[in-house]
């Protein structure tokens, strides 16, 4: 009985062995070389795995990096110009600075304005609630209010308001990472630049119906009026598909827009005094006016500078040195081309 226990410790210790030998042997032969540089990214990093750069995670943006030329289409949302100056640094690129972003909430539809039509009595999540019907309000664009964004961010920048039924942003604790933006079915979250001092404008509606539905739906609603569009003098923003979008790259503050607005579907976040839309309003249609005194003015001088042209001295000499032939030499004319 010692004998076969002693022989099955031996064989099974040599088996042990020789597999070993060979896992070794295998694992040199096909062994990966990897570059160092990308365990000191991956170091610097800040180890979220979000998702937010568009990768898998930390190790596989510092596996990018590292492969790529260049860090033109590398960058950490979280880490921001902090993380990536010191990635910059380790793979001896340049790296531009990035203006800071956040999540923008572009849904003004409150409980007062767009109020109820149905009860959902189910698994609260937007996703559920999307793919069964439009929701408990009419406007099939708006926020569903069942908190999806919340929870998928990590940094818990995103809560609930029990009394208006959206999301609300903590510029503070927000990254831009995106996984908020992902995570909403209606896609209502957009990530946009922060703007000077956290001061931004942007459209809170995303409804595209004409404006008479949509205004039905939601009070606060976008009606594709375009009345912000035409009082922008920035060429800052555009109507398309009856909604209006506010380029952050050529807005100037001015805050005309939001002024100007029917429906309060723009708004402006972090602006350090209240806006007075009179004085706002009062300011446009001083431009406006002057503005058509203006063409009208250069209108006069144009049609003067017209009638003084065709009146001129130099013109009515003009005409009147002009000969003309008589009947009597006409016909001599015509006599001497038959000879």
């Amino acid at each position: 009985m010692i004998k076969i226990i002693i022989w099955t410790v031996a064989v099974i210790t040599v088996l042990g062995l020789l597999l070993a030998l060979v896992l070794y042997l295998v694992a040199k032969k096909f062994k990966v070389e990897e570059d160092p540089r990308i365990d000191e990214v991956e170091k610097v990093m800040p180890g979220a795995n979000c998702g937010g750069c568009g990768f898998a995670g930390c190790r596989a943006f510092a596996e990018s990096a590292v492969k790529a030329s260049n860090l033109d289409k590398n960058f950490c949302p979280v880490g921001g110009n902090e993380v990536m100056a010191k990635v910059a640094a380790i793979l001896g690129y340049e790296v531009q600075a990035k203006a800071p972003q956040v999540a923008v909430v572009r849904c003004n539809g409150t409980c007062e304005a767009r109020p109820k039509v149905n009860e959902f009595d189910g698994y609260a999540s937007c996703a559920v609630k999307s793919l069964l019907y439009t929701g408990d309000t009419a406007c099939s664009y708006g926020c569903l209010g069942c908190g999806d964004c919340v929870s998928a961010c990590q940094f818990g920048a995103l809560s609930m308001n029990p009394e208006t039924g959206l999301p609300v942003v903590d510029q503070s604790k927000c990254t831009a990472c995106g996984a908020c933006v992902k995570a909403c079915p209606r896609h209502i979250i957009e990530i946009r630049p922060q703007g000077p001092r956290g001061m931004r404008e942007f459209v809170s509606c995303v409804n595209k119906d004409k404006g008479p539905v949509a205004k039905k739906a939601c009070a606060n609603a976008c009606i594709g009026c375009g009345i912000c569009a035409k009082t922008c003098t920035h060429d800052a923003i555009t109507v398309e598909g009856n909604i209006a979008y506010i380029d952050p790259s050529k807005c100037k503050l001015c805050r005309e827009c939001e002024a100007m607005c029917p429906t309060g579907a723009i708004h402006g976040v972090n602006f350090p005094k209240p806006l007075d839309k009179d004085a706002v309003k009062e300011r446009i249609k001083i431009r406006q006016q002057k503005a058509k005194e203006a063409a009208a003015g250069d209108a006069a001088s144009a049609n003067n500078k017209a009638d003084a042209t065709a009146a001129s001295p130099a013109t009515a000499k003009k005409k009147v040195d002009t000969p003309v032939e008589s009947p009597a030499a006409a016909k001599a004319k015509e006599d001497k081309k038959d000879e």
